[in-house]
């Protein structure tokens, strides 16, 4: 399917998770980990995520949205998720692509690969009423900046 082809730098590096639950609810996980493994698949270490973990093992069904913040645009990535246990070949060969992390790569338990089936673009409503990228990205930095615990002298 060739999904990622022209994302392979996802520049935001954190992802939002989305798994199901048993009693069917969602269950929405940020992950610090992300990793585009090929054209077909995007990868995270697993780190603190036990509810994610369970969640694939019952049912692996995830969908990983990035957005930037600031021009508020990203993709969302559909597909079915695979668990790479560490101890094996398949861990030990992928976890190499996890040590721009430094230490925070020594704490992966596992590894989640997601095979994706459907990529689609995230736009703002925003872009709909003629704002432009340069215009919102000034707007949310000048949020951000405001509401930072050291801004404005708070």
């Amino acid at each position: 399917m060739s999904a990622l082809r022209g994302k392979a730098d996802i520049a935001q590096k954190l992802g939002f998770v989305a798994t199901v639950c048993d009693d069917g609810s969602p269950n929405l996980s940020p992950k610090g980990t992300m990793v585009v493994l090929d054209d077909d698949h995007i990868m995270f270490g697993e780190i603190r995520s036990p509810n994610t973990i369970r969640n694939l093992r019952a049912n692996p069904a995830m969908e990983i949205n990035f957005v930037d913040p600031f021009s508020r645009t990203g993709y969302r990535f559909k597909g079915e998720a695979r668990i790479i246990e560490r101890g094996l070949d398949e861990f030990e060969a992928l976890h190499t692509r996890f040590e721009p992390w430094g230490a925070l790569a020594a704490e992966i338990n596992c590894i989640v690969a997601l095979r994706v089936v459907r990529a689609l673009p995230l736009t703002s409503p925003a872009y709909d009423m003629g704002k432009t990228e340069a215009e919102l990205r000034e707007t949310w930095m000048a949020h951000f900046v405001a509401i930072q615990p050291n801004a404005c002298g708070r």
